[in-house]
């Protein structure tokens, strides 16, 4: 929470005494990232506590699995247009038993560093199959990739393995992912080559019947 907090602290010190209306503005802008940056950390630090000491599971109700997909990618449709990304949907029709409020979470999230991680003109691929009793989910990227050394601890709190984006993120993300998906007796997993993308493949249980 140190780095937001300086940044805020630092700019609005700087603000009291530029005259330049220009300079102001810009100053400003960095004070509202700073804090919408450190707002955000404070919700996953939340949701993150909450899901770790709750002692009752979450609601669970029938989902749409085919549907949530498509809102979540629309969510993102402004960022992926102004890196001029390709988006790919390959979403069977399926439906299971689980908590929507949680699964958006982990939609969001992973949606998120695929756009964030992929170079202007990549491609993201977004695929979901009916699977036994669940279904299956895979997010797939063709950003920079992820190191067998930063894959062994991705999902791990803070950690953060490409440094040239911690500006972007607090290294909590994933590792909320992994806990979501944990509570809902579900599996998550990466694939991933160095420069050549990464594909997350979520596994839920739970067939609607």
């Amino acid at each position: 929470m140190k780095t937001p907090l300086a940044v805020i602290r630092n700019y609005a010190s700087a603000l009291r005494s530029e005259p330049d209306e220009g300079t102001r503005q810009k100053y400003a802008q960095a004070l509202m990232n700073a804090a919408e940056r450190l707002n955000a950390l404070v919700v996953n630090v939340l949701k993150l506590s909450r899901l770790e000491n709750q002692g009752i599971g979450p609601e669970r109700k029938k989902v749409r699995l085919d549907g949530m997909l498509e809102e979540a990618v629309l969510g993102f449709e402004a960022e992926i247009e102004r890196k001029g990304l390709e988006i790919e949907c390959d979403l069977e029709e399926a439906e299971i038993v689980s908590a929507p409020d949680y699964l958006e979470i982990v939609w969001n999230n992973l949606l998120s560093n695929a756009v964030k991680f992929t170079e202007p003109g990549g491609r993201i691929s977004v695929t979901l199959r009916r699977e036994g009793e669940g279904a299956s989910v895979r997010v797939s990227d063709t950003g920079c990739g992820i190191p067998p050394e930063t894959g062994a601890h991705i999902f791990e709190k803070f950690y953060q393995g490409d440094t040239s984006h911690s500006g972007e993120g607090n290294g909590l993300g994933l590792a909320l992912v992994k806990k979501v998906i944990d509570v809902l007796g579900g599996e998550i997993s990466v694939e991933s080559e160095t420069g050549k993308g990464s594909t997350f493949i979520v596994r839920l249980r739970g067939a609607a019947e």
